[in-house]
């Protein structure tokens, strides 16, 4: 019994401890997809960096601006007008498609990215570079020993096959099925 209540334990706060989480994810998966060519969490590129934007812009403004750049900026909005002109009037793409609860993922995203210091447009993967400082990847140069071994051990591995080849043709001719 007290199993039983402890894994329903378990299991309930693993279900709502990935719900909580869910916004982010989702936020990140978008961001990645749609974002990420021009925007950065910390860096400037094509377009402004996203940190901090929530406390820049009430989300109300980030919606509509998400969902139409241009509409906003041709309605005269100030801060609107301010961005277009500093990023050399490259036009945002509108985003009609995006849900509001989407872009609010997307913010969710870009505020836990900015306090955890993930940048959005680095490589979605890890770098050996990163993990292990100290890590250099094999060269010719200064692995010799390896180079020559695993040529070696090809060429064993391919001597054999052929050997086996001619054993089993001079067991089917001493047979006769040849």
């Amino acid at each position: 019994m007290k199993m039983t209540i402890l894994l329903a334990a378990l299991v309930l706060g693993l279900t709502v401890s990935s719900f909580s989480n869910e916004p982010v994810l989702e936020g990140g998966t978008i961001f990645s997809a749609r974002c990420a060519a021009c925007h950065n969490v910390n860096k400037v590129l094509t377009g402004p960096a996203l940190a901090g934007v929530d406390q820049r812009r009430s989300m109300d403004w980030i919606i509509n601006f998400v969902h139409g750049s241009q509409a906003v900026i041709k309605s005269g909005d100030r801060d609107a007008v301010a961005l277009f002109e500093k990023f050399n009037k490259i036009p945002m793409p509108d985003h009609p498609d995006l849900t509001d609860d989407n872009i609010k993922s997307i913010v969710a995203y870009i505020r836990s990215a900015a306090q955890t210091g993930k940048a959005a447009s680095a490589a979605p993967f890890r770098t050996p570079g990163r993990l292990h400082p100290q890590y250099h990847p094999l060269s010719l140069r200064n692995n010799y020993g390896f180079f020559l071994s695993y040529i070696g051990i090809v060429l064993l591995m391919a001597g054999a096959l052929v050997a086996l080849v001619k054993v089993k043709n001079l067991q089917r001719l001493l047979n006769g099925e040849a």
